[in-house]
């Protein structure tokens, strides 16, 4: 009897000890695909991650396509004043299109205009407002900065502000002496630009003496007057704002300094448009052209036009 009872204990214990490991490995399995789960919902977002940085630089690819793919040539002609912001728009905007060939001369306003319309060059620079006759013609005006005129004098010369009246006195002839004006006893030397300048056209329209005036010397350029001026001793002429320097005195008008600010805000009256004149609107222009003024108004072009001493349009 003894041996039947512990036959049917060790019946017993070895089916519990069955039933524990199948039920033990039943939880382990059941486990498993949970612990995996994670891992296989994980993967999709590690692979997606790559893409999205990558879409920048495609982007950027594209851009860069874009310019490369700008190609020709542009041509401008006209103002000196105009020579430094000419210079550097074609300089940075080849930078920027390294397929496109931007060159400029400078042969002053008058015939730059008349070069555009008779359609030897594709931009025609003026530092003045257009006329209606070169209107008439076809130019269009486009104005792509603002430039003070600023009155230069010889660097020995003690007298530091004139009125508008004075100035006008002076170009006219009436006044022929610097003591007149509070200086030394010194004869005023007359000097201007050529005919057809641009800054000849500006400064004589802005104080309404056109053809009235007495010079003892008309200059072809910028670069003329003030030299002219820096080594004549009581000589005065003027130029624009932004090639002033050391080697003269550029004097206040009405009080007013020509500077940045001054003619922003409006209270330096001596300043004038710098325009970049095509035959027929922008949009009737070459892809190139179109692009050249598209950059002059994008902020770059704005920083640029800053960087040389001009004012932007808005």
């Amino acid at each position: 009897m003894k041996n039947k009872m512990r036959k049917m204990l060790g019946l017993v214990m070895a089916a519990t000890m069955v039933l524990g490991m199948t039920a033990c490995g039943s939880t382990e399995e059941a486990a498993a695909p949970a612990a995996e789960t994670p891992a296989e919902e994980a993967a999709p977002a590690e692979d997606a991650a790559p893409a999205e940085e990558e879409a920048p630089a495609e982007e950027t690819g594209a851009e860069d396509a874009a310019d490369a793919d700008l190609s020709g040539s542009i041509t401008m002609a006209g103002s000196t004043s105009m020579e430094k912001l000419a210079n550097a728009v074609a300089e940075s905007f080849m930078a920027k299109y390294p397929n496109v060939t931007v060159t400029a001369e400078f042969t002053g306003s008058s015939a730059g205009v008349e070069s555009v319309l008779a359609g030897s060059v594709d931009i025609g620079n003026s530092s003045r407002n257009l006329k209606d006759s070169e209107k008439e013609g076809g130019a269009v005006q486009n104005v792509v900065a603002i430039d003070g005129i600023a009155v230069v004098v010889d660097p020995a010369n003690t007298v530091a502000n004139l009125t508008k009246d004075q100035l006008v006195s002076i170009y006219t002839g009436e006044t022929k002496n610097w003591k007149d004006l509070g200086g030394a006893d010194q004869a005023i030397v007359v000097v201007g630009r050529e005919a057809g300048s641009g800054t000849r056209g500006g400064f004589e329209e802005l104080l309404e003496i056109e053809d009235k005036c007495a010079y003892a010397n008309e200059l072809d350029s910028t670069g003329a007057v003030m030299a002219k001026v820096a080594s004549t001793p009581g000589a005065i002429g003027y130029v624009s704002l932004d090639v002033v320097d050391d080697s003269v005195i550029a004097l206040t008008i009405d009080d007013v300094a020509p500077t940045v600010d001054t003619i922003k805000a409006g209270d330096y009256f001596l300043q004038r448009p710098f325009v970049m004149a095509t035959k027929g609107e922008i949009s009737e222009q070459s892809e190139t052209v179109k692009a050249l003024f598209d950059y002059l108004a994008s902020e770059e072009g704005k920083e640029l036009i800053t960087s040389v001493g001009l004012i932007t349009v808005d």
